[in-house]
């Protein structure tokens, strides 16, 4: 019964989401940064002066000097993730553009920040590599709170639909913020509240699969779902997200 309402409410959700979306496409915007008009959302001049190919760690993301192959949490600790790209460190402008998308209720943000997702090194090649494209679900509160998920809008733009498999990862329980927790608080805060879908199970065995993500933190929500995608059978899991804090 909870299954069959979380997904009624997400597809309802996700369609008028899509709707909202294809009508900002259509209208003729102003750079959120520079004030050019008429440009896009984000002007190119804009995204080459800020973006950056930040070098990173493989397996999750985080900055690091060059020469370096990994980070030392991830040599003392390996993830659970094969491979982990950000586009973006969490920081302006990158930041306040997604906290318009994320919390103003603007998804008309979806389609620019999905092409800066592209824009990492080695991001476009993860998504054709990959066999399912799994972005992280929301809460049944806090889909209704924000009224979409910004991950499966980002998901929906990396021109893989025939990949994307937004039924296979459920959320099932309602969590604090995390933004204010530690990561070992935030892993006991997930604990059991992602699920894969029971009689979907084996559609993961021996697959290549991606997460998709808006933000990463602590890396403590990708662990959880990589924990639970790995233990139906995947072959491989990687993870593309847009900004990583630093």
């Amino acid at each position: 019964m909870l299954i069959t309402s979380l997904r009624g409410i997400s597809g309802r959700l996700a369609s008028v989401a899509a709707s909202a979306t294809a009508l900002w496409q259509r209208v003729p915007s102003q750079c959120a940064l520079c004030r050019r008009w008429p440009a896009e959302r984000i002007c190119a001049d804009c995204t080459a002066h800020f973006f950056s190919n930040t070098h990173r760690c493989p397996t999750c993301a985080i900055p690091v000097p060059e020469g370096v192959s990994h980070c030392g949490e991830c040599l003392r600790h390996p993830p659970m993730l094969d491979a982990c790209i950000a586009a973006v460190d969490y920081a302006y402008p990158w930041s306040t553009l997604i906290t318009q998308f994320k919390f103003q209720h603007d998804p008309g943000w979806a389609a620019p920040l999905a092409e800066l997702l592209l824009r990492a090194p080695n991001a476009a090649a993860l998504v054709r590599h990959a066999e399912l494209i799994l972005p992280i679900p929301l809460s049944r509160q806090r889909l209704a709170e924000r009224g979409f998920n910004q991950a499966l809008l980002l998901a929906r733009h990396l021109n893989a639909s025939g990949k994307l498999r937004p039924d296979l990862l459920l959320r099932t329980r309602h969590t604090e913020a995390q933004s204010s927790l530690r990561r070992e608080q935030r892993l006991r805060n997930l604990d059991s509240a992602f699920e894969i879908h029971p009689r979907k199970r084996s559609t993961l065995h021996n697959r290549r699969v991606l997460l998709i993500d808006d933000v990463m933190t602590t890396g403590a929500t990708l662990h959880c779902t990589a924990q639970r995608v790995r233990a139906a059978g995947a072959r491989e899991v990687s993870a593309l997200v847009l900004a990583r804090t630093t």
